[in-house]
C-alpha cells in the first residue's frame, strides 16, 4: 500500500517531509529512500494567463440615461436651483430635500408632509402643503424636453 504523507515535502533539498520518517507513523514503511522520495512528489500544474496582444482598453464612461441625464429646466426651477440651466432629476430632488431640511419645512406631527415656503411654492404650483411622494410629480413639468 502506497501512502503519501509528504504533503509538505521540501523540493529544494530533495528530502521527504519530517513526519514521513517520524516514529508516530509506525505502520507506514517505505521500501527505500528513493521510493520515499518519489512517493512524496506531486504533479504541479502551472497556470498561465494569456496576454492580450493589445493593451487593456480603458473602461468607457457610460452616458447618463433616464433620470441621471441632465435636462433643461424651466425658469422657475432655474431660480430655485441657483441659476443651473441643466440638471439631472436626481440632483434637483437632492437640492429640494436639502432646502427642506435646512429650513425645517417638514410638518412636526407628520414628517411625510412638507410645508412650502415661498421658494417651494414657485416650483410646486403654489401649494401650501405637499406630501413627500408628490414632489417627483410636481417637478416633472419643470424638466423641458
Amino acid at each position: 500500500m502506497a501512502v503519501s504523507l509528504g504533503l509538505f515535502s521540501v523540493f529544494s533539498t530533495g528530502e521527504t517531509a519530517f513526519f514521513a520518517k517520524s516514529a508516530s507513523f509506525p505502520s507506514v514503511r517505505l521500501a527505500s529512500p528513493l521510493a520515499a522520495h518519489h512517493a512524496n512528489l506531486r504533479t504541479v500544474r502551472t497556470v498561465t494567463f494569456a496576454t492580450a496582444s493589445k493593451p487593456a482598453a480603458e473602461p468607457k464612461k457610460r452616458e447618463p440615461r433616464g433620470i441621471m441625464k441632465p435636462r433643461r429646466v424651466s425658469p422657475e426651477m432655474q431660480a430655485f436651483l441657483g441659476g443651473m440651466s441643466e440638471v439631472p432629476r436626481t440632483q434637483a430632488l437632492k437640492l429640494i430635500w436639502e432646502h427642506i431640511k435646512v429650513n425645517n419645512l417638514q410638518d412636526p406631527q407628520n414628517k411625510k408632509v412638507i410645508i412650502c415656503d415661498e421658494k417651494l411654492k414657485t416650483i410646486f404650483g403654489g401649494k401650501e402643503r405637499v406630501g413627500f411622494l408628490e414632489i417627483a410629480g410636481l417637478i416633472s413639468p419643470h424638466f423641458l424636453k
